[in-house]
């Protein structure tokens, strides 16, 4: 992995670069979930009705899902700083044309173009995550970004509150620009340049293939429920899952580059990642929705104090960061990521007990945190247990597909929780039953907020059933210690063709293992090297004076070659000696070879080799560490 070493052997420190990507990862995620809050103010000022303000929300998150498995392979292409910074500034000024849109159809493409340069600037966090910190300590790094993206999730509807309560909705997009700008020029100062691949043919099949049919998927998740799940919802659904088969087989027989190399499935640890991602964003998404309609529409709350409840979550899980990821970097992710989904399960469980009428606010906030630590031990270990073991060369499609995998869990929750919700609500209330408007929650009569309870209670259910997935996930994670890598052979020892590196580049020998050099060194008529009288003299003497000890003297002038004959001699011999009777000498104080004649075997001592030349002659072959 020699894009892992560039930061330790030039002796910086990754964090710098990190916190300088959170900010961006930060915005973009407290974005998806900001503005439902103020749909009211804005279908007010804009004079939308609530299809139409409902794409606010829709098109970023769908133009945010489809890129993503593109724009992780264009960071791999073209380097994830840059591809990090050209998301950033679109995400940037998409934010102020969102601020100063006066119609609500400006103000959906200015989302949508947001939603496009949020896809290419979050899969090159991940990304520098893995390709700066090593495998072994990789787990803090990814225990503060998915901290990061569990408070963002959590706090939008909080800021977005706050925002449109004291300075009107514009304000959740303008205050993006300092922010943003802020960031950019950070990335620019901290992050480094790490190499890119070499410049093959895009897969330009697979991006059609891939943007087509997560469109129409996402799309229809998206709409199912205000179309009361129409027929034609079904078939897009089922012509979004042909088209990704298609895309899937695609992949299988590309030849060239493909777009996701399905060699990164084989990994188990990525595999059952992905579906744990995708169990805890249903999760996180799915449980947000009922909440929200209880605590307005029975706890009587505004949209502030509602989204406060959610800020217990986002302490707890902020403050148990770092100390999980230590964990995640010692402790099999079996146990951590199992108990981060057992007590998910159990906090919601618990949450749905207690969503009745006559609840104090306490008794909410309990189960609530529960369920902060129980993201704690998902969002980070998830991360870092399944980019653990991807190569730097698969580090950006890992990344793609991991956040994909992610963003679709969230669209499924939020559509899954919407039909339920309309569901309960028609089996709890009798008559026209009230529809929660998302962000919005009506005023209901006293006589309705049992059926209404009831109704959020038992929808909370689903999420907690859905998080027994991530408890299976987890169960078949594999540990470091389960399953060793096989220790590295020579280029001469195996088949399989050897990346070329280049020797002078830093790199090539920066990454801890040792590399060995072959060589060969003859000696006349087998007869045992003769040492110089001075030469010998010096060594007795090295004997008793510990000046020259023959084993461990180096044989290399420090860069792994031996040094050259108008080098300082150490051992104080003639320097007009022959050169061959130089090599004899420093031979026969290393190891003091027998004659070819007395070892049949062909074996030497200290790990020499010695085989018969035609001609008579012995040869020493001996590996030398370059370390």
């Amino acid at each position: 992995m020699f894009e892992t070493v560039t930061a330790r052997v030039r002796g910086a420190d990754p964090w710098p670069a990190l916190w300088a990507l959170l900010i961006g990862f930060f915005m973009i995620l407290v974005d998806a979930t900001i503005v439902p809050v103020a749909n009211p103010a804005i279908m007010a000022q804009l004079g939308a009705d609530y299809d139409a303000v409902i794409w606010v929300t829709s098109a970023y998150l769908l133009a945010y899902a489809v890129p993503l498995l593109v724009s992780g392979r264009l960071g791999d292409r073209y380097g994830p700083k840059t591809v990090y910074l050209v998301g950033l500034a679109v995400f940037t000024a998409a934010s102020l044309w969102c601020g100063l849109s006066d119609s609500i159809g400006m103000l959906v493409a200015a989302r949508v173009l947001q939603g496009v340069g949020a896809a290419l600037l979050t899969p090159q966090t991940l990304t520098v995550i893995t390709r700066t910190f090593p495998a072994h300590n990789r787990g803090v790094a990814m225990s503060v970004w998915g901290a990061t993206a569990g408070v963002a999730t959590l706090a939008g509807p909080l800021a977005g509150g706050v925002l449109v309560d004291s300075l009107g909705w514009q304000w959740i997009f303008i205050v993006n620009l300092p922010v943003g700008v802020l960031g950019f020029a950070l990335a620019v100062w901290l992050v480094p340049s790490l190499p890119t691949a070499r410049a093959q043919r895009f897969d330009l099949p697979g991006v059609v293939l891939s943007g087509v049919a997560l469109f129409l998927i996402v799309f229809a998740l998206q709409e199912g429920q205000s179309h009361d799940w129409a027929p034609w919802i079904w078939a897009t659904i089922g012509i979004g899952i042909a088209v990704m088969a298609a895309f899937l087989y695609w992949q299988s027989v590309n030849t060239g580059e493909p777009l996701i190399p399905l060699i990164i499935f084989g990994d188990r640890n990525f595999s059952m990642s992905n579906l744990g991602v995708a169990t805890i964003g249903f999760v996180a998404t799915g449980m947000i929705l009922p909440l929200m309609f209880y605590a307005q529409s029975v706890c009587g709350l505004t949209p502030t104090q509602a989204a406060l409840l959610t800020a217990p979550m986002a302490v707890a899980t902020g403050v148990l960061a770092p100390l999980v990821g230590k964990l995640v970097d010692r402790s099999h992710p079996r146990s951590v990521v199992g108990f981060g989904f057992a007590l998910m399960a159990i906090g919601l469980t618990w949450l749905s007990i207690e969503m009745t009428p006559s609840t104090p606010i306490w008794r909410l906030v309990v189960p609530l945190t529960a369920m902060g630590v129980a993201m704690a031990f998902i969002w980070s270990p998830l991360a870092a247990t399944a980019t653990r073991n991807l190569p730097p060369q698969l580090a950006g499609a890992g990344s793609g597909v991991y956040n994909t995998t992610r963003q679709v869990g969230s669209v499924l929750g939020s559509a899954a929780m919407a039909a339920l919700l309309a569901s309960q609500l028609s089996a709890k209330i009798p008559g026209e039953a009230p529809v929660p408007v998302e962000g919005q929650a009506g005023q209901l009569p006293a006589f309705l907020h049992a059926p209404f309870a009831a109704a959020m209670s038992q929808a909370m259910l689903l999420p907690a059933f859905v998080a027994l997935f991530g408890v299976i996930a987890a169960l078949f994670l594999v540990g470091l210690g389960d399953r060793l890598p096989a220790p590295p052979r020579r280029p001469q020892e195996t088949a399989e063709p050897v990346p070329a590196f280049d020797p002078d580049d830093e790199l090539y020998w920066a990454d801890g293992e040792d590399e060995y050099l072959e060589y060969e060194v003859p000696w006349d008529d087998g007869a045992e090297p003769r040492r110089p009288a001075q030469e010998a003299d010096t060594v007795d003497a090295a004997a008793d004076t510990d000046v020259l000890d023959p084993v461990t003297e180096p044989m290399h002038d420090g860069g792994g070659y031996p040094a050259p004959e108008s080098a300082p001699r150490r051992d104080h011999a003639d320097p007009t000696s022959h050169p061959d009777r130089e090599w004899r000498s420093i031979l026969d104080q290393l190891l003091d070879p027998p004659k070819p004649s007395d070892d049949p075997t062909g074996q030497g001592r200290n790990g020499f080799h010695v085989t018969p030349s035609e001609d008579g002659r012995g040869a020493s072959r001996g590996r030398h560490s370059r370390d």
